[in-house]
């Protein structure tokens, strides 16, 4: 039996393209989670999580790269083991460390926006690239220590002691890498 090969939709489209990247950056982000360090005085892990929704976001622009956020948090939601430390469910994002998480669809979305603004104006430069990354990080960490604030019931500083400050350096090495590969790779 020989079939026809129908040529009118092309086998790879970019939307399709893109899809799957949003998929493996999802995939990605999860496998993140479990690249963790603890830290005794935190309900925070140090994760590899903000590395890839940084990339997503630079790479896939603002809407894949959101959208591939949404299909990780969704996953974890269902009950798939994705956040941080394997653990999965709506619990998660109700609790302290919820905030981070839908963080991460802001931020890949406020990233990839940045993103698509500054090629559009012939700006994507490693620099250009790591401070539109760094607003990621701004996002990701105003919706973490609000929601931590809340849930935990602590003060400002407290919050900003234990899910933000210690934070902050090993965010500065990921944003770098992150910068630096967004700015050598296109997909």
């Amino acid at each position: 039996m020989h079939m026809r090969h129908d040529h009118s939709y092309p086998v790879h489209t970019p939307e399709l393209r893109k899809m799957v990247f949003a998929s493996l950056f999802a995939a990605l982000t999860a496998a993140g989670a479990y690249i963790q360090i603890p830290i005794p005085f935190s309900p925070v892990p140090v994760t590899l999580q903000v590395f890839f929704v940084l990339l997503a976001g630079s790479m896939l622009k603002s809407k894949w790269g959101s959208l591939s956020m949404v299909v990780y948090t969704l996953l974890g939601v269902a009950g798939l083991p994705v956040f941080a430390g394997g653990s999965s469910g709506i619990g998660v994002l109700l609790g302290p460390t919820g905030g981070y998480i839908f963080g991460f669809i802001l931020a890949a979305y406020l990233t990839g926006k940045l993103s698509e603004k500054a090629e559009s104006a012939g700006k994507s430069r490693l620099v250009v690239n790591a401070l539109n990354m760094s607003a990621g990080v701004l996002v990701i960490y105003a919706l973490g220590v609000s929601q931590l604030m809340l849930v935990a019931k602590i003060g400002l500083g407290t919050a900003l002691a234990l899910g933000a400050i210690p934070f902050l350096p090993g965010e500065i090495v990921k944003t770098a890498v992150a910068a630096y590969i967004a700015s050598t790779h296109k997909l």
